[in-house]
């Protein structure tokens, strides 16, 4: 769908998921935003440290702040979980899974972090394949990893709406005005700080082509 402003794609996919029926298509949306930091519907202001010129957005997504952007690639699923036969928890996961494995095409090996939705690299060496240690009680979960991509639905009457972004070739100092996804600290990174050569336009294409596997019936 080319650069578009968050407002009027939110409205959109509100729309579409409001007016779709038990025989309606599913759809995905690839979007690159203009500059903007979205709240959850839980979220909370004082995550949102210093929007500046940005700005801030409400929504009917769970989780906390995040920022979009030029050079992150944006994906809204808009997809019925019945037809699919999975419940929110696996819908996640997939969603999860396809960023990994976009991720894994281009060299890069990512993580998941337990109770932190989203995908996660090592900051010190992002190509390497070994799985992240246990973190013990108490201790902070993101020491040594940067998050890539981010991630926040919306499922109503089992459809699902918003999405995930994954950082390609950012800005990435907004980040730094706010704690992403509630987690104040949390390093973000994207695909040309870790040294990958790639485009907005290559990137959609892998990740919509991982969705569609994932996400078919």
């Amino acid at each position: 769908m080319g650069r578009q402003p968050y407002d009027g794609i939110e409205a959109r996919m509100r729309a579409f998921t409001e007016a779709r029926g038990p025989e309606s298509e599913d759809e995905l949306w690839l979007v690159e935003h203009d500059s903007v930091f979205t709240q959850g519907i839980a979220g909370r202001d004082r995550h949102v440290l210093v929007a500046g010129d940005i700005p801030v957005v409400r929504t009917e997504r769970g989780g906390q702040v995040t920022y979009h952007g030029p050079g992150q690639v944006t994906a809204y699923p808009l997809v019925d979980l019945r037809r699919l036969r999975i419940y929110v928890k696996e819908y996640v996961y997939r969603l999860e899974e396809s960023v990994l494995q976009v991720l894994a095409g281009l060299g890069v090996t990512g993580h998941r972090v337990r109770t932190a939705p989203g995908i996660y690299v090592r900051l010190a060496d992002p190509f390497d394949h070994a799985p992240l240690p246990a973190t013990p009680p108490g201790e902070d979960p993101f020491v040594g990893l940067g998050k890539i991509a981010a991630l926040g639905i919306k499922v109503t009457r089992h459809c699902s709406f918003h999405g995930l972004a994954l950082n390609v070739a950012m800005d990435l100092e907004p980040f730094t005005r706010i704690d992403p996804c509630g987690y104040a600290g949390l390093r973000t990174v994207d695909l040309r700080s870790l040294g990958v050569d790639a485009t907005w336009d290559d990137v959609a294409r892998r990740l919509a082509d991982r969705l569609q596997v994932l996400l078919s019936p």
